[in-house]
């Protein structure tokens, strides 16, 4: 069984590049050479989570099983710290080389998962170039003169984004606060309802997770001071709060637009 891991020198490139996790499909996509990636994970397709839903219809699709990777004999796999862990496990014992990584919280964390994704597929200055148009839109964010105001994101079944979030780091890189933070809380979390009223916050970020029928996770939507806030909602699509890379920082800008626009404020 282990003769069945492909042999590869450490110095060449990948050629058989098979991804099983969401954020690392995109990273890959975003670098591979044309044949290097050989697959990418299901969920990249699904538009309501994936950024390059498109772009990965033109890849094999993979649903994290150990046999159908086995067959794809591939010589890189990548993958998340907590993805399809029996699968995982079981290329490595069979001589596989697999990669994780791990789920960024930070936009230091998105610059050094780009970089190290570079230096697997031998694509550094494409990684670089990557890096570097993260630094500009962050600058770039910078550069707006944000009057003071908070931010709060509310879920189904009423969790938020604390401190520790790559959520987070996108209010932050906003020039807004978090009210998640700011009420001491870490990672994801639930967030009363009257909590939330209570922090008067300036701006409430939605998702737009859908659910095919009523649902209990979706009440707190429904309640009548919640809905008096609507006029303070900003829909931000989940897709670009999910993983990190250049174009998590849309989800910044559309907070910014969403502020300025309602003070009237420019640079």
């Amino acid at each position: 069984m282990l003769a069945m891991a492909p042999a590869g020198a450490a110095d060449s490139p990948p050629q058989r590049v098979v991804s099983i996790n969401l954020c690392t499909d995109q990273m890959a996509m975003l670098m591979a050479t044309p044949g290097q990636l050989r697959s990418v994970s299901f969920l990249a397709t699904e538009k309501g989570t994936s950024m390059m839903a498109d772009e990965a219809a033109h890849y094999r699709l993979n649903h994290g099983q150990a046999e159908e990777i086995l067959l794809m004999q591939p010589d890189l796999v990548l993958a998340g710290a907590y993805t399809a862990k029996a699968t995982v496990s079981l290329l490595k014992e069979l001589g596989f080389r697999v990669e994780q990584f791990k789920p960024a919280t930070t936009f230091d964390d998105v610059r050094i998962s780009l970089i190290r994704m570079g230096s697997l597929l031998h694509r550094e200055q494409r990684a670089a170039e990557l890096v570097a148009e993260l630094d500009q839109g962050l600058s770039d964010l910078t550069a707006h003169k944000m009057p003071a105001r908070n931010a709060a994101f509310y879920y189904a079944n009423s969790y938020t984004s604390g401190s520790g979030t790559l959520a987070d780091a996108i209010v932050k890189a906003a020039g807004l606060t978090n009210v998640g933070e700011t009420l001491g809380f870490k990672g994801m979390t639930r967030l009363p309802l009257e909590l939330l009223v209570a922090a008067h916050p300036d701006i409430i970020i939605e998702g737009d997770s859908q659910y095919s029928a009523p649902a209990l996770a979706k009440e707190n939507f429904v309640h009548p001071a919640f809905k008096a806030l609507s006029s303070r909602i900003v829909p931000i699509p989940d897709k670009y709060t999910i993983c990190g890379a250049p174009f998590t920082l849309e989800a910044s800008r559309m907070l910014q637009r969403a502020v300025l626009g309602q003070d009237g404020e420019g640079r």
